[in-house]
């Protein structure tokens, strides 16, 4: 947020919104234009637990940056949390970063034989250091042609806020307005719930620039053709959230009408595996006029625990987020609607528990194509080897969650369901075809060089180190 008075206490309401985007840490830092000194609190947790009303008292400014964490880089500890801040020639940076840099481990190398010294794994913080690098006077620009991948960025300096999407478009970001105040956010949802109006979203590619004069654009990469990711749609955004001028609950129900098309099924009820799977699960009911009951219940106050259930309590991770209502499906046909089916070992634990409560059948349809492979853009899908569709056939599939029938949405009939093109879209999870070129054994040729150079300087060097390692 940029000219508000306000502005952390509003940036704190619209994290809420954005809450379901990472559950990991929280932050937010202020500023109060030139020679202000950034302020900055994070902590691990959610927002609710993250921030008190003292914290918002002491986050003094007119201008914010917040961010809600998801970890799919780097180790889930406080050192990775963002907003990240640095002292640097041109003043001081604050960075939040949405996506993954698939030429990071390339980058941060490059940078440490440079000098640059890292305090986090993460990839986000690469960007900070390619910021403080002294060069040309586009020098933020220039930094910004370095890094490829996903990344929806918010910069903050001590001038202006500045917002980034990438060539490709693959994460979401939007510009709302508020009380003359400019806002940028991942999703609309944030907007609606601090009155913000929506202005538009940010173009693939577009760099927009906030200060006292008001917003402006610069288009500093090459043009490539737009790959969104579609699992936004799917899974990630809010039901109530506007992506492309489109609704995303709106696309959700049209995906389970397609998928009722596709595989119907004869069936007494049609339940959703909340909440991700609502929507859907009521377009398939509609399309079919088969009953729609929401038989599984979610328990909305999950926190972290220091005890693990071990063997005291039999699948105590599947049933403390979910459990049965086992009137609503005891002696009936059921279809189970869910989003996606990952690694496969929750969705089996789904059916057991639709058998323990008596249902006569259970069919399984998924409002996603089957998952084959990993994504390097920023959603956390595991090794191929770990991916239940990557592993098995369909058949399989459905005898090992113990199924009667199961059917997943195709591609064409996905796409169908945003009103979209298909080449708009990055559907490498389902396809392997990904639009930015990935080697995901780099990592570790990279960490193997490391190791190589290490062991070649420790060897070769007799003297006495200036920093003699700790015993």
């Amino acid at each position: 947020m940029f000219g508000h008075p306000n502005a952390a206490t509003l940036t704190y309401y619209g994290l809420y919104a954005l809450q379901h985007r990472g559950q990991e840490s929280a932050g937010i830092v202020t500023a109060n234009g030139p020679n202000s000194p950034f302020k900055r609190h994070v902590a691990m947790g959610l927002v609710s637990q993250v921030f008190n009303s003292n914290d918002l008292d002491r986050l003094v400014g007119n201008r914010a940056v917040g961010h809600v964490r998801y970890s799919t880089s780097g180790s889930s500890n406080l050192v990775n949390a963002q907003p990240f801040v640095v002292n640097t020639a041109r003043g001081q940076i604050a960075v939040a970063h949405n996506g993954n840099l698939v030429n990071a481990a390339l980058l941060r190398e490059e940078l440490e034989e440079r000098g640059s010294i890292f305090q986090t794994t993460v990839d986000s913080e690469i960007i900070l250091h390619l910021l403080a690098q002294p060069s040309e006077p586009d020098g933020v620009l220039a930094a910004l042609r370095k890094i490829h991948g996903a990344f929806s960025l918010v910069m903050m300096s001590e001038r202006e806020i500045i917002g980034v999407r990438d060539p490709f478009g693959f994460r979401p970001l939007s510009i709302g307005k508020l009380d003359g105040a400019w806002v940028l956010s991942s999703e609309t949802c944030a907007f609606d719930l601090i009155h913000a109006e929506f202005v538009r979203d940010v173009e693939p590619g577009e760099v927009v620039i906030i200060d006292e004069n008001g917003i402006r654009s610069e288009w500093p990469f090459q043009q490539k053709q737009r790959a969104f990711c579609i699992f936004e749609y799917v899974y990630f955004a809010r039901p109530d959230s506007m992506i492309s001028n489109i609704n995303v609950a709106r696309v959700r129900t049209e995906m389970g009408r397609e998928l009722a098309r596709i595989h119907p099924a004869d069936a007494d009820v049609v339940i959703p595996v909340p909440d991700s799977g609502n929507y859907a699960a009521m377009g398939f009911a509609e399309e079919l006029g088969i009953p729609y009951s929401h038989a599984f219940v979610r328990n909305h106050y999950i926190g972290r625990t220091f005890l693990q259930p071990s063997q005291l309590i039999r699948d105590f991770n599947v049933r403390v987020k979910l459990n049965l209502i086992k009137e609503a499906v005891a002696g009936k046909r059921v279809v189970v609607v869910d989003d996606s089916i990952v690694r496969g070992t929750t969705a089996r634990a789904r059916v057991v528990n639709l058998r323990e409560a008596g249902a006569a059948e259970v069919h399984m349809r998924i409002s996603c194509p089957p998952h084959k492979h990993s994504c390097f853009y920023g959603i956390d899908f595991p090794d191929p080897e770990k991916l239940l569709a990557n592993q098995c056939s369909l058949d399989q599939i459905r005898e090992y969650l113990g199924a009667d029938s199961i059917g997943y949405l195709d591609v064409p009939a996905m796409v169908r369901a945003t009103g979209q093109p298909q080449n708009q879209f990055c559907l490498a999870c389902f396809t392997g075809e990904y639009p930015v070129p990935v080697d995901p054994n780099l990592d570790k040729h990279i960490m193997e060089r490391r190791s190589t150079r290490s062991n070649l300087l420790a060897s070769s060097d007799s003297s006495p180190s200036l920093f003699p390692r700790k015993p």
